[in-house]
């Protein structure tokens, strides 16, 4: 198993090096940058000063210098902790990552746990009791989750919140508790204004869940080995939860290494529309101001975060199929 992890943390190292050059070329593909744009702004204006401070970051950061200059410099940039600067918010991107990242890893982790929470017992209640009342509920709630999307989930969260309280439940925060330290008080309101987004973001993704994991389930009721294990005696619960549900679960634990950054990317909308003070609005407003670093930054913990769900899904894997850890499994 030892063996196994260090294969695969070798093999991180080795993506996420050319993750980098990745999100790096993809950044510099649109013509011009920020500064291009900056610039043109100051000299409508005729700021003179601004422009030689504009050309002195185009410098700093390399910007004039030819691709392979400017990525090798944003690596090795990368590596001592600076990660660039954030021509559009006229801050450091470590600065706008500090301030954001913890509360959106926050937001997407219990949207995480929310939906794998609903999806499985759905999941297979809906196999064992197929064609039941509960099983044709699941159906409904997995078609609607599919079909709905994000953004509409939560204008009609926020409309049923405003008719039965009268207040419009907004971000994370009420006014008075967004900018102060963490206390009882402010967590009680985080928790009263967290569970909106949380539903939204894991609604669709749990339908899915569902729907994959009923499908699998089905598969494995009817084979061999369940009938055997059913007639030598064993209790219908430990046999559903030991075999099939085990063996069900592969496919979805394999899809672990996109869960979360397909959530982060998945929830731009969502978080614009709840005005949410994660870091998918930042990504879309750097994607279109060409904030480059910004955007970088953002793109390659994106791809990190694949990289670590994927780790983590192989590591679940080995330890759910023992043959994928032995390398056994295609013999």
């Amino acid at each position: 198993m030892i063996q196994f992890i260090i294969g695969r943390l070798l093999a991180m190292v080795a993506m996420t090096l050319a993750l980098s050059f990745v999100c790096f070329f993809i950044i510099q593909l649109p013509p011009g940058d920020v500064m291009t744009a900056y610039a043109a702004e100051l000299a409508s204006s005729g700021d003179s000063a601004g422009m030689q401070s504009a050309q002195l970051l185009r410098e700093r950061y390399g910007l004039d210098q030819p691709f392979t200059v400017q990525y090798l410099k944003w690596v090795r940039n990368i590596l001592s902790g600076d990660f660039g600067y954030s021509f559009n918010l006229k801050k450091p991107v470590s600065e706008v990552f500090g301030s954001r990242i913890g509360i959106s890893l926050l937001v997407e982790g219990l949207a995480i746990v929310v939906l794998w929470s609903i999806a499985i017992p759905i999941g297979i209640y809906s196999a064992i009791r197929r064609y039941s009342a509960g099983d044709m509920f699941a159906t409904v709630f997995g078609f609607i989750g599919l079909a709905v999307p994000n953004f509409l989930l939560a204008l009609l969260l926020m409309y049923v919140v405003y008719l039965l309280t009268g207040t419009a439940v907004e971000g994370l925060f009420s006014a008075e508790y967004a900018r102060a330290p963490w206390s009882l008080a402010k967590l009680w309101d985080f928790l009263t204004h967290v569970w909106i987004p949380v539903l939204v973001i894991a609604t669709g993704g749990a339908a899915q869940v569902i729907r994959v994991l009923r499908a699998n389930l089905l598969d494995e009721l009817d084979k061999p080995y369940v009938v055997t294990a059913r007639a030598k005696g064993l209790s219908e619960r430990r046999l559903i939860m030991r075999y099939p549900v085990r063996v069900a679960m592969i496919p979805l634990v394999a899809t672990v290494g996109w869960v979360l950054p397909t959530v982060i990317s998945s929830s731009i909308v969502t978080a614009i529309v709840l005005n949410l003070p994660t870091l998918s609005p930042i990504l879309l407003r750097a994607l279109l101001s060409q904030d480059m670093h910004l955007a970088g930054a953002l793109i390659l913990f994106m791809g990190v975060l694949t990289l670590v769900g994927t780790l983590v899904s192989d590591l679940l894997l080995a330890w759910i199929d023992p043959r994928i850890r032995t390398g056994t499994i295609d013999k």
